[in-house]
């Protein structure tokens, strides 16, 4: 047998071990408790997204699902750790459009590869986005009146966001971006200080997620200008669509939290865990404790979260770069 012909059959013989051992790990899981880090806080949307679904998965695989939250440096500590993990079903992310589709463009250097680190599993849900304001400091009644008051007022209005970098700031960014108009940016640490002084007044615009801005909506303290997805929202069938009142077609910017395994896990898993969120995201009881959160169910297979998060980068690295924003 020639060197080249061993090579081959070397070669072969290891994929096939690959393989069986791939076949092998597969029928064996789970056969332990599921970890599914998130590099947030605990309470907050993506925490609590990850807890619901985390929930139905495990019910459904006949295992425990543990939320293990890793927070700091903008997600990093978090996302590094799972990117690190053992690639066996056992560790999972839940992720959100910061750390997967914001980050990898808005930080010169970040320690992990959004798009070579990990093996997408599902984008689980998307956030919609409003436009709201202050009726008695911002006169105008809808997207089309707003654009007319920013451009005969150029750099006069104020708009309110979580923090530098976030949805919050990069939706309006593409926002001015597509309209050809100019507010100022007035950064704070979290939504709810932010949208509590649109409330009062301080400043008069934020573009929202409906879990914050929703309840100071049925109150009136701030009316919903229009909303940054594609589609109306069922919460507001009355209000247009930035897209439709501009007639920018594909004018469409959401937040949103997806499932990610470490890269290298297998492929037979990987598949299995996408089937298992879009069963559980087809439950009643799980999809009304999404929408509650002002999330949109979504699912879906791998290589449509994989498209989908390369695509979300090239769009708000664009806008990273026309707005010249830059990292804290």
């Amino acid at each position: 047998m020639t060197f080249r012909h061993r090579l081959r059959h070397f070669m072969t013989t290891a994929i096939a071990f690959g393989a069986l051992c791939s076949t092998a790990a597969f029928a064996q899981w789970p056969a332990k408790p599921i970890r599914i880090i998130v590099p947030f806080p605990p309470g907050g949307p993506t925490d609590i997204t990850a807890r619901v679904v985390g929930q139905a998965i495990g019910e459904s695989l006949k295992t425990s699902v543990v939320v293990d939250n890793k927070a700091g440096a903008h997600g990093f500590i978090g996302v590094s750790e799972a990117a690190k993990s053992a690639p066996d079903g056992y560790t999972l992310m839940m992720a959100s459009i910061g750390t997967m589709g914001i980050n990898p463009r808005l930080h010169e250097k970040i320690p992990y590869d959004a798009n070579r680190d990990f093996a997408p599993v599902s984008l689980v849900v998307t956030v919609p986005i409003v436009v709201v304001a202050n009726p008695n400091v911002l006169p105008v009644k809808d997207v089309p009146s707003l654009v007319a008051y920013l451009k005969a007022n150029p750099g006069k209005v104020n708009f309110a966001s979580a923090g530098n970098g976030g949805s919050s700031h990069l939706v309006p960014e593409y926002f001015k971006y597509r309209t050809d108009t100019q507010m100022t940016h007035v950064p704070y640490k979290g939504s709810g200080p932010a949208i509590a002084d649109v409330v009062a007044g301080q400043v008069q615009l934020m573009f929202d997620t409906l879990l914050t801005s929703t309840p100071h909506v049925k109150s009136g303290r701030v009316k919903v200008l229009g909303v940054t997805t594609a589609q109306r929202l069922p919460e507001y069938p009355d209000v247009p669509t930035v897209a439709e009142a501009l007639n920018l077609k594909d004018f469409d910017a959401s937040s949103w939290y997806a499932l990610y395994a470490p890269a290298g896990t297998p492929p037979e898993i990987v598949a299995k865990l996408s089937a298992e969120v879009d069963a559980a995201l087809k439950k009643p009881a799980v999809a009304k404790r999404l929408t509650d959160l002002g999330a949109q169910p979504v699912g879906g297979a791998p290589e449509k979260l994989a498209a989908f998060q390369r695509a979300e980068q090239e769009k708000w690295g664009k806008v990273i770069q026309i707005a010249k924003v830059k990292a804290e």
